[in-house]
Parts: C-alpha cells; structure tokens; sequence
C-alpha cells in the first residue's frame, strides 16, 4: 500500500547531504539544489523526506527542516567522509537501510527524485523492489566531465553505464538547461524522456542587501574594485584561470583592487591540497596583499559578499548549470563565466555579464577589466541580472514546476496500479 499522507516523496542524494553547510569537501550545487527544492515543495503541500549517506557519527540521524521537510540519515559503510569516486560499493547497503526506513514508517514513497549518478543507481534498485516512479537530476554528466579532465577515474567506466541505463530506463530526466540536454541527446544517449527545469536560488535572500551597506559590513571601501570567486577548492572550478587573470596589465591597472576568494577547505583532504596549491600561485604572482581567502561562508554570509563584489567570476571547466552565476546575479551582481554547460544558459553575453573560454586566463582578464573599467555599464548589467533572476530562476517557481511533473507521474502510477488491481 501507498502512504496515505498525501504528496509524500523522497529525494535521494546519497552523498550531498542537504543538511550539510556548504563550503565542505564535496559540498556545493548539489546540496543547495536538493535542500531548496525540499523546503519549497514542502511549502507547497508536500511530504519530502530527503534521504543522504551518514558521513559522521555525531550526525543527527533525521534533521528538520521546515514543516513537511526533513533529511534522513542512512549508514551505508563507514561513518566518515568517503568520496563520491569510492561510494559505489556502498550503495546496496544504503537501499537496504532506506527499505528498513520505509518499514519502520509503514509507507512506501511513490515517487524518488534522485540527485546524481550514485543515487540514480538506488533508484533503480528501488524499482526493482516495489512500485514507485523515478525521477532523476543528474548535477553533472560523466561523459563531459571526463573529456575535460586529465585523469579519469576508476570508476569511470561503471559511471557511464549507468548513467546510460538511468537515461533509457527512468521515468524522467530534469535537465537544468538546454546546453545540459543537449550533452545527454549526443553524449548518452538519444532515448529517454528529458524534461528541462531550471535550478533556482532565494529571490528573498539574494538582494536583499545594497552595495554600498554590504561594502560597509565588509569594511570595504567605496573605491575597491571588488572581484569574487564562490565555491569549492577543486581543480575543476578553475580557480587557477581566475587567479592568473587578475594578474593582467586591464586588471591589475585598477590601482585598488581586490581578490576574494571564499570557500572552505579540509587540511589533509583533497581540496586543502587545491587551495595550498592556489595560495602558492598567488604567492608566486606577488598578489597576496590584493587577495583574501575569506574561508567557508554560511546562508547568512554569502548574500553581502556577493552584493559587495564588483563583478563574480565562475572559471568552472564544466558546470551542468552553475548556482553561484544566479546566486550572483540575484544580488545585482554581474558575472564573468566560462563559455561552457548551464553557463551559457544562465549568463547572458553583454546583458547580464560576459562569457569567456574556459582555462582562458586573457579571455577572463579582459572580460573582467571590461566591467570594472565602466561603472555605469556594469550598474546596467546589475539591474539586468537581477530581472532575469526573478523572471526565471526563483525556487518556488523551479518547486512549481518540479510539482506539476510529479503529479503528471504520480497519476500514471495510480492508472497503472489500478489497472493490475481490476485485472
């Protein structure tokens, strides 16, 4: 039997813990994505349990969130931080402590939206087990992300299998944008049903303070030209390209200019070693009295940082959508991105920012030195970011939408199940 609360799903994403702050090893997009999604499909009349992997043992194993919102802790093999490149063997002990969950509650969720490959497979599995329709986002695609790099993985291989199998077998695909649908079409698979619904951010957060007072709260002054990097320590983020580009003759003129830099990082841990190594080439450019690695940023931080900048710049090699761009763009903040994925989605070239060609340290220079030159053009940009922002990339409009492709499945599922009972 189906639980009779009415609306109740699960979000699966095994290792992006909605709970988690960002800023983490391993925490970003993903995280925000599922834990905002969560709470706005609970405001509008949903049940959402969000079900991730137990990384610590001090965890708490259910955290509330909202009303109708809640995440879900389940020990699939060792209670500390693994990386996603070594969860897969622990993925049948994770679908087994969901079914207990289920068991425990009495209720069998309908419909699983899973968040990434990993989680895609629980999915799957799930199916195996009882009636439930499958929804899948997949954050990003194996197949771009191991053209872009230089060493691949040994898991990679079981990665795009499976992401093939999710794409031709799912009930539906969200794409985040038409770039990111256009990768599965020619790099999965040209089966499956893809829906495309944008990421959002927080209309309300994101704006809701000025330039000039977040300058203020900042102890920056009205002069600074401020450029902003967001996210986390990974070679992938392209922190390098950015670094360098400051050090160009049309940025680094602006006899007043700042580089921030905010995200955390782990000593030890993979991205400590990415940020050691990003230190040593700002070190090496001479630029460490113009920089400052701000550290990990909470919900209530990020929004005066970025209202502070003068421009964000998103250096990612790849991005399926990119968060940081319409996090940026809602607090009227232009944004200098890679010309690659969601990006070219989410930034519009001369309108709302510029686009440069990833790993393009001069692109990157003379895009940057371009706004900061021309406050009036850049205050233009500002006001247009924000329009396009609130016009396409709130959550409670990305939840609305998510909604409607819920209930169209949900509805098959009764059909179905009715059909078997009456035969």
């Amino acid at each position: 039997m189906f639980s009779t609360k009415k609306g109740q799903i699960a979000l699966i994403s095994v290792h992006g813990d909605p709970a988690v702050k960002i800023g983490k090893e391993e925490a970003g997009g993903q995280n925000v994505y599922v834990r905002q999604v969560g709470e706005a499909l609970a405001k509008q009349g949903w049940q959402v349990d969000m079900f991730t992997r137990r990384a610590e043992p001090t965890q708490e194993a259910i955290v509330e969130h909202s009303p109708g919102c809640r995440t879900i802790r389940l020990t699939a093999g060792p209670q500390k931080f693994v990386g996603r490149n070594k969860l897969f063997d622990y993925l049948p002990e994770f679908v087994e402590a969901f079914l207990s969950f289920q068991q425990q509650e009495g209720i069998v969720y309908p419909l699983v939206h899973t968040n990434y490959w990993l989680s895609s497979w629980v999915g799957m599995e799930l199916r195996k087990r009882q009636p439930i329709k499958q929804i899948h986002t997949y954050h990003s695609l194996g197949a771009v992300k191991y053209q872009a790099s230089t060493t691949v993985p040994l898991i990679a291989s079981t990665r795009l299998s499976i992401e093939k199998t999710c794409l031709e077998t799912v009930d539906c695909v969200v794409a985040t944008s038409p770039q990111e649908r256009d990768h599965m079409r020619s790099l999965v698979s040209t089966k499956g049903n893809i829906d495309i619904i944008p990421c959002g951010t927080d209309i309300r957060r994101f704006g809701a303070v000025d330039r000039q007072t977040a300058r203020q709260q900042l102890g920056i002054s009205p002069e600074t030209k401020v450029v902003l990097y967001v996210g986390r320590f990974d070679p992938r983020k392209g922190i390098e390209t950015l670094v360098r580009a400051v050090n160009y003759p049309e940025v680094r003129q602006h006899s007043d200019f700042k580089l921030m830099i905010a995200g955390g990082s782990r000593p030890g841990q993979s991205d400590g070693d990415e940020r050691e190594r990003i230190e040593g080439i700002v070190n090496e450019l001479k630029l460490g009295d113009r920089t400052e690695f701000v550290g990990r940023l909470d919900h209530t931080q990020l929004p005066t940082y970025y209202a502070a900048a003068d421009v964000c710049v998103v250096p990612s090699h790849y991005e399926p959508f990119g968060l940081v761009a319409i996090e940026a763009m809602a607090s009227g903040t232009p944004v200098v991105a890679s010309d690659v994925g969601g990006l070219q989605f989410t930034v519009v070239p001369e309108e709302t920012g510029l686009l440069a060609p990833a790993q393009d340290e001069a692109a990157f220079a003379a895009a940057i030195g371009r706004i900061l030159a021309d406050p009036t053009w850049r205050d233009q940009l500002s006001k247009a970011s924000r329009q396009r922002v609130e016009a396409r990339f709130s959550w409670d409009g990305v939840a609305s939408q998510l909604s409607e492709l819920y209930l169209s499945h949900l509805s098959q599922l009764h059909n179905e199940f009715f059909s078997a009972s009456v035969s």
